[in-house]
């Protein structure tokens, strides 16, 4: 008597041979890693943060000179508008504005000391010798006296607004009067207030 749960050898044959559409063998000789299409093509990159195809054609010692003498001017422009690390920091831009809001004696002691050595010269007369000299001292006495004027100010200033601050006292002073001894058209970075302007 045949098994109840036993299966019919003609069904095992027609299932060995169901047949296999072309979808099936394509999706089984797929790699694993394969991703199905969306119905549009990837989208290339921009060609904006690529490197140039070719290589840049070499300049000439002509362009080379140029290009380097506009970078400097660059440079230059900068520092002169900006100027360099010792110039950061809000107090700096204080002692800035100090120098810059007043008239200085320190703008007339190069000229001055120009004349000073040109009348303390043995060929002058006496007379020319001794003015010279009173020159001298009248320029020294002014500078040591404008920059007490300065560096009292800045201290004054300083402690209101930067009751915490961290920037020694010593180095603000000597970066303003070595400001203040600097021809207004010369100083970097360059004067930010007006003369009289208050600070």
């Amino acid at each position: 008597m045949p098994s109840l749960f036993r299966r019919k050898s003609t069904d095992l044959v027609d299932e060995a041979v169901t047949q296999v559409t072309p979808e099936d063998e394509a999706t089984a000789t797929r790699s694993r890693g394969y991703t199905p299409a969306k119905g549009r093509e990837t989208p290339k990159r921009p060609a904006a943060g690529r490197r140039p195809a070719g290589a840049a054609k070499p300049m000439t010692k002509e362009e080379q000179r140029e290009h380097r003498r506009k970078l400097r001017a660059e440079a230059a422009a900068e520092f002169r508008r900006e100027g360099g690390p010792r110039d950061r920091g809000p107090e700096r831009q204080l002692a800035r504005n100090v120098v810059d809001s007043r008239r200085t004696v320190g703008t007339w002691f190069f000229g001055g000391a120009l004349i000073v050595l040109i009348g303390s010269n043995a060929a002058m007369p006496p007379v020319v010798r001794l003015v010279s000299n009173i020159l001298w001292g009248a320029l020294a006495l002014g500078v040591v006296i404008d920059s007490f004027l300065i560096c009292r100010k800045i201290r004054k200033l300083v402690r209101e607004r930067f009751p915490n601050t961290g920037q020694r006292m010593g180095s603000l002073y000597l970066y303003a009067i070595m400001r203040s001894i600097t021809f207004r058209r010369m100083r970097a970075p360059e004067p930010r207030v007006n003369l009289g302007d208050p600070v």
